[in-house]
């Protein structure tokens, strides 16, 4: 059963209020693969998403694939499809590692979500299974592995509504469309720059993060920070550090109302629209990419009650 798109966005205005709970410090993502019916398996994560941040405090944010939520009913985005491989220049490339749904833990500690984490593995058995898992956290200052502040583009939570949410009256309302990518860091080739090149690189001084000026056209502030008719084209980040010795980085996350803004971000990263390369991707590179839709609680609830 298909809802009817005419009611269906009718007072759809509602995101999942785990997307805008700041000054958490322990996150925990999760991918599944549908075995059994997608709507079976958003009934499952919606039944946790509503009593976890009750029960346990934890922040649960439920993503799903187009065509996992155009199956379980749902209408989302427009223009929202499968996350394609990039090639970009100098060898850049960032795979396509698309999974059925997407599960974002987020809180105070670890230990609780791990609990969340293995009740949603629990809800979800017989319908899908985890293809993919990542804990991650918030380090020291909300900065990146690199030292450099993370998020410093974003904009205010009170504005954040306005990019990140599909507006009313267009398909999806109320709900993000979401990045997810896992990026690996070179952090021993990046601290061998010197201190001054490795802000060329960022496009920030390290200390105050305060833009350079002139703003080198290779950094990556230079290449993520995209202006259409004036006005740059803005996104909600929540990203989060991960790893240890052996392998580390950055679990990238950002929801924007519209996937337009963020394909131009990736193909502005990766050289293919003016042959001019991220600075920082030749010491971070991605190991995964995927698109999901975040629907809106009210989405959610029609989807579970059809």
């Amino acid at each position: 059963m298909v809802l009817d798109p005419a009611t269906y966005h009718r007072a759809m205005t509602t995101p999942q209020p785990g997307i805008w709970a700041l000054g958490t410090r322990a996150h925990h993502h999760l991918e599944f693969a549908l075995t059994g019916e997608a709507r079976d398996a958003i009934n499952a994560l919606e039944e946790v998403r509503r009593s976890a941040g009750g029960v346990s405090g934890v922040n649960v944010v439920i993503g799903c694939s187009a065509d996992a939520w155009t199956r379980a009913g749902g209408v989302g985005p427009e223009g929202l499809g499968r996350f394609r491989s990039i090639e970009g220049v100098d060898g850049f490339y960032a795979p396509a590692t698309q999974r059925d749904l997407w599960v974002w833990l987020h809180g105070a500690g670890p230990d609780d979500l791990l609990d969340v984490a293995r009740t949603v593995g629990r809800s979800l058995e017989g319908v899908a299974e985890l293809a993919d898992e990542q804990p991650a956290f918030v380090y020291h200052r909300s900065q990146d592995l690199t030292g450099f502040e993370d998020g410093t583009q974003n904009p205010p939570v009170e504005a954040a509504r306005r990019v990140a949410v599909v507006a009313p009256g267009h398909p999806g309302a109320g709900g993000s469309v979401v990045l997810v990518q896992r990026w690996i860091h070179d952090l021993a080739a990046f601290e061998s720059l010197d201190p001054a090149r490795q802000e060329a690189v960022i496009g920030r001084t390290r200390d105050h993060s305060v833009e350079l000026d002139p703003l080198p056209p290779d950094s990556h502030v230079g290449r993520v920070v995209i202006e259409e008719d004036g006005e740059e084209l803005e996104i909600f980040r929540r990203s989060s550090s991960f790893g240890g010795l052996g392998a580390h980085g950055l679990y990238f996350v950002a929801f924007a109302a519209d996937v337009a803004r963020l394909e131009r971000m990736l193909a502005r990263m990766s050289g293919a629209v003016d042959g001019v390369r991220d600075a920082l991707t030749r010491f971070s590179h991605p190991v995964s990419g995927a698109w999901y839709v975040a629907p809106s609680v009210e989405d959610l609830a029609a989807v579970v009650g059809a």
